[in-house]
């Protein structure tokens, strides 16, 4: 071995434990942090070569603990976990923060105009394609048919959901009509990713052992994983669409805001950016990563083969995506 780090760290694995809340959310406030999208391509190069090159056996020589950790994380926030390719840039979750900030909070205040909900909620569906095929699970292509209908009806969803939410609140206080986005975003959700990742519900995603041995594909694991997905993102949205709407129809009674209504759009974006800080990492971590499941809640097949292989292997595992 060259250098003098221990080859015994598992970088596999995160460097919190994941069987608990706070190691989970260490985890992804790690993840997450918009500071990763600011990397040059150099340090992520030199973040990948310094993890691949420590899983074959090899240590860059005076590389200590923390930077490996830190090449670790840097390479985590920027590189597919089951492909490996480099994600794009803003489908990665570093860019969670700076982009939905500046979406939603436009969503939020631009909210008053069928055309300005109809564009908002394009665009978010649009940045939300990107980032659920970015972030997909298993390492399975996706053919241009199936990326078009998943976001075609997304964004069809989303819309008729706000238009038809926002006709129905014409009548009722300002302050229900604020939340029609957060309504819409939330129906956009539960139809955008399960499209999105349509090829794993029929095909199934991977699932191994607890040694990362690959055992098979599971449609009923790409359910169970999706089914998480889904309540993360719409527990993302929750803080950053429900606080600033109530803090903004106050502050919006104020004398100074009538008097600088430019401020409006500015102040919401900073709202919701700062709910977003923390709802993303801590509803990332509301499931772990590294999801598991029973062999007899996998089909009938794969779990034969599982036993004939190895009758002691009771829990598979696999990437539930985010």
């Amino acid at each position: 071995m060259s250098g003098d780090l221990s080859l015994n760290i598992n970088i596999k694995e995160p460097r919190w434990d994941q069987g608990t809340f706070m190691g989970r959310a260490k985890h992804f406030f790690m993840i997450t942090d918009p500071r990763n999208v600011l990397l040059s391509s150099e340090t992520l190069e030199e973040a990948r070569v310094i993890v691949e090159s420590y899983r074959a056996g090899s240590v860059k020589p005076g590389l200590t603990e923390d930077e490996l950790w830190r090449a670790k994380y840097i390479y985590d926030s920027a590189f597919h976990p089951d492909t490996g390719e480099k994600m794009f840039v803003i489908g990665r979750m570093s860019a969670q923060v700076p982009m939905n900030m500046s979406i939603t909070g436009c969503m939020l205040t631009f909210y008053r105009t069928t055309p300005a909900v109809v564009f908002w909620q394009w665009v978010n569906q649009s940045f939300n394609a990107i980032v659920n095929y970015t972030n997909r699970s298993g390492d399975a292509p996706i053919t241009v048919n199936q990326l078009s209908a998943a976001y075609i009806s997304a964004t069809t969803g989303a819309v008729v959901t706000a238009l038809g939410l926002k006709s129905l609140t014409t009548r009722l206080p300002p302050i229900v009509s604020r939340f029609v986005p957060f309504a819409a975003v939330a129906a956009a959700n539960c139809i955008n990713i399960p499209f999105m990742r349509q090829r794993e519900l029929k095909y199934g995603i991977p699932v191994t052992d607890e040694n990362g041995n690959r055992l098979g594909e599971s449609p009923n694991a790409a359910k169970q994983a999706i089914m998480q997905v889904v309540v993360s993102r719409i527990g993302m949205a929750v803080p950053a669409m429900a606080i600033p709407p109530v803090i903004m129809n106050a502050l919006e009674k104020k004398a100074f805001m009538k008097r600088f209504p430019i401020l409006n759009a500015p102040v919401q974006v900073g709202l919701v950016g700062l709910c977003l800080v923390f709802a993303t990492p801590l509803c990332c971590a509301l499931f772990p990563q590294k999801s598991s499941m029973s062999v007899s809640k996998l089909e009938a097949d794969l779990q034969e083969r599982i036993q004939q292989a190895n009758p002691n292997i009771t829990t598979v595992y696999f990437n539930k995506g985010l």
